[in-house]
């Protein structure tokens, strides 16, 4: 059996190859909610997303082997892109002529077809401005189904299967399987398509910012001439894009040429209030509870999408006002001593930049303390390295855990290309910032409650579980004695 490329919602059992992975948990919990057979496997299977499936009824698998699937004996077969041909189950799957799929086909094909599509697409911000959409749509009574790669605490759940017309998800520019190499997003077929930002990421498999580019055009090209494109304005590489359009193009931001603009904003501990004018006109005057200009930016895309799906100002506005936020977007994870603990999942340093600054906005006047694990291959580049010197100023006081992956990034892409923790520090110096890389995450925490008084803000950035060191460091400041 070929690559199956249109799904029959009739078949009974699906097999997911990756199923821990968090879009594909997202897909097996919707799968099981429409009364379909769900099983799958995975490697070092281990919380939260273990017992948030075991929760759902549907069993884990230990490891990859065709025995697996020859006992479940599935319809079609979900191969996520982390599982490469030579998988164990994937080649099981070739060898065995079974039905297979990827999960963003999976997802239209037997979710979002008959739905209007919304995907929410960019470099950065694509959790949070997915999320705050569902909320406000929810809030206004449409009920719309969503996909997101967090938790929205308004939800507190990944997906959700609504009674509305709107499918919101959050589109990824990352390659869609081993037999698709192109991006996800494009399998998504978006009626309305958000368009965030761009800049150069995934350095595992874009060899540059224009390869970068040519994905996003992708996504751009496959709005059909009916749909809506809402696009960053203040973008000079989203605005390259507005050549390849078919669908009517509007813009958000806080230049004077976008469509939608954020005017006279003004940023206060706990809340953002700004004035929403559109085609030069003030429309209403709104209040998030998040914080940071990137921030009004993603908030400002939404309000737009929204009002074009017929959601009224004031629907907008308390929906816009009683957003939650997201698991490990700015995530307060304790308080001790007067210390403030904050998770959060910048990796690139754009990112980084913004989650520092919206933080200068979220609370005046407090000493930060950035805490940064390289996690992912990207974050190690050493084309960001520059980036990162002007990141990290932010701060008042920044420490850099090992670089995660530095033998397969060294083996893959040689130590020449690699970012020089030194130099970054050094620059970081020479700027007044106190900076230091420390191996040992439970030295890490030793430190920071050393160093950390009343008021301090501590925000540990990684795209992973940084050693656990939020609850290392809260540990370690209730075990000290107050400052």
């Amino acid at each position: 059996m070929p690559h199956v490329r249109e799904i029959d919602s009739r078949l009974e059992k699906v097999y997911l190859i990756g199923i821990c992975g968090t879009a594909m948990a997202s897909l097996a919990g919707m799968l099981k909610e429409r009364g379909f057979q769900v099983s799958g496997s995975d490697e070092h299977v281990y919380p939260p997303m273990s017992t948030y499936l075991e929760k759902l009824g549907i069993e884990i698998l230990d490891g990859y082997t065709g025995e697996h699937l020859a006992k479940f004996r599935p319809d079609l077969v979900v191969i996520g892109n982390a599982a490469a041909k030579t998988n164990a189950e994937a080649a099981w799957v070739l060898e065995h002529d079974l039905p297979y799929t990827s999960m963003p086909e999976a997802i239209h094909g037997l979710f979002i077809r008959g739905k209007h599509s919304i995907v929410v697409a960019g470099t950065h911000g694509k959790t949070t401005t997915t999320s705050l959409l569902a909320w406000m749509l929810e809030a206004a009574g449409h009920s719309p189904s969503f996909v997101v790669g967090g938790i929205p605490l308004n939800f507190n759940q990944n997906y959700r299967l609504g009674r509305g017309t709107e499918f919101v998800i959050e589109g990824d520019e990352y390659n869609t399987a081993f037999f698709d190499k192109g991006p996800k997003f494009v399998h998504y077929r978006a009626d309305t398509l958000i368009l965030n930002n761009i800049e150069f990421d995934h350095a595992d498999i874009f060899d540059g910012l224009d390869a970068v580019i040519e994905a996003f055009r992708l996504a751009v090209t496959g709005v059909a001439p009916d749909g809506m494109i809402v696009a960053n304005g203040d973008d000079p590489i989203v605005e390259r894009l507005r050549a390849d359009a078919k669908a009517k193009w509007v813009t958000f931001g806080f230049g004077d040429g976008c469509d939608w603009q954020a005017r006279d904003i003004v940023a206060g501990p706990g809340r953002t209030t700004f004035t929403v004018v559109v085609d030069g006109r003030e429309w209403h005057r709104v209040s998030t509870p998040l914080s940071g200009r990137h921030n009004v930016a993603n908030a400002l895309a939404n309000i737009a999408v929204a009002h074009h799906r017929g959601v009224g100002h004031q629907a907008i506005s308390d929906g816009l006002g009683t957003f939650l936020g997201i698991k490990r977007r700015m995530e307060v994870r304790g308080v001790v001593r007067g210390v403030t603990v904050i998770d959060d999942f910048a990796h690139h340093p754009t990112a980084i930049e913004t989650t520092l600054r919206g933080a200068r906005d979220r609370y005046p006047g407090r000493r930060i303390i950035a805490l940064f694990e390289p996690r992912s291959i990207s974050s190690s580049r050493k084309e960001f390295e520059e980036h990162y010197k002007q990141a990290f100023l932010a701060a008042d006081r920044v420490i850099l855990a090992p670089v995660f992956h530095r033998q397969r990034y060294v083996e893959r892409y040689g130590i020449e290309k690699m970012m020089s923790v030194d130099a970054i520090l050094g620059a970081l110096r020479e700027q007044g910032v106190s900076a230091d890389q420390l191996d040992d995450f439970d030295e890490i925490a030793r430190v920071v409650a050393t160093e950390a008084r009343d008021g301090d803000v501590v925000i540990a950035m990684s795209s992973g579980a940084f050693g656990g060191i939020h609850e290392k460091v809260l540990a370690a400041l209730g075990a000290g004695a107050p400052n």
